[in-house]
């Protein structure tokens, strides 16, 4: 009985060897590259991570430099073109600068885009600055009147009583740093530009108070 047991153990472990020899070979999930990562990984260095210092939303910009002169807008029409693809828009822009020192000019600018036409406008204001003959109290030393296209417009001196004027005359009086004046607008037309080229002019035909005096006759004694 014991030589049988003995003889199917021997018949079976062999079984079992012949079995293990035919099954397929079946390889573990870790190839050779993930064993040298893993290797490498743990041989490699710590890396030291800085802290982000930078702010959100990119370098700052550099302020923008004020201009010396200040501007007002006196008109933006939207004007179009009729060509052979087309209607074709653009705006003009009227402007008025001055530094509020005696300083002030009007210009006019084009373009398709708001901004640079503001632009242009402001070049061409530079180009076309005059300078007030004022008095000491920066008001205007005498009457004048003066017609520019379709605007007439009056000015005269009203000493303490600060700028009485409308329209764009007042723009181009307070950027130009004139006090104490009374302005009125003789003609129907409303054309804001009209009117300040107006004002322009008029300041332009101011004569300083010296030439004044010595343009009104003496009187007779």
């Amino acid at each position: 009985m014991t030589d049988n047991k003995t003889d199917n153990k021997e018949v079976e472990q062999k079984k079992e060897g012949e079995a293990a020899q035919a099954a397929p070979v079946v390889f573990d999930s870790f190839d050779s590259a993930t064993v040298e990562k893993q290797e490498t990984s743990m041989t490699a260095p710590k890396r030291d991570f800085k802290k982000n210092t930078r702010r959100p939303g990119g370098p700052r910009r550099e302020p923008r430099v004020k201009s010396e002169y200040d501007q007002k807008i006196l008109n933006i029409r939207r004007v179009t073109r009729v060509a052979s693809g087309g209607r074709r828009f653009s705006f003009s822009v009227a402007i008025v600068i001055g530094n509020r020192k005696g300083a002030v000019g009007v210009g006019t600018g084009k373009a398709g885009d708001t901004s640079l036409a503001i632009d242009k406008a402001v070049r061409d204001a530079k180009k076309n600055l005059i300078h007030v003959r004022s008095t000491k109290g920066f008001s205007i030393p005498h009457e004048v009147s003066c017609k520019y296209s379709s605007a007439r417009i009056m000015l005269k001196p009203a000493k303490g009583r600060g700028i009485i004027a409308g329209s764009a005359v007042r723009d181009v009086l307070e950027l130009a740093g004139v006090k104490d004046v009374n302005a009125k607008v003789l003609s129907p037309s409303k054309n804001k530009l009209n009117i300040a080229q107006a004002t322009l002019k008029a300041i332009q035909m101011l004569k300083t108070p010296k030439a004044q005096v010595a343009k009104e006759p003496k009187k007779a004694e």
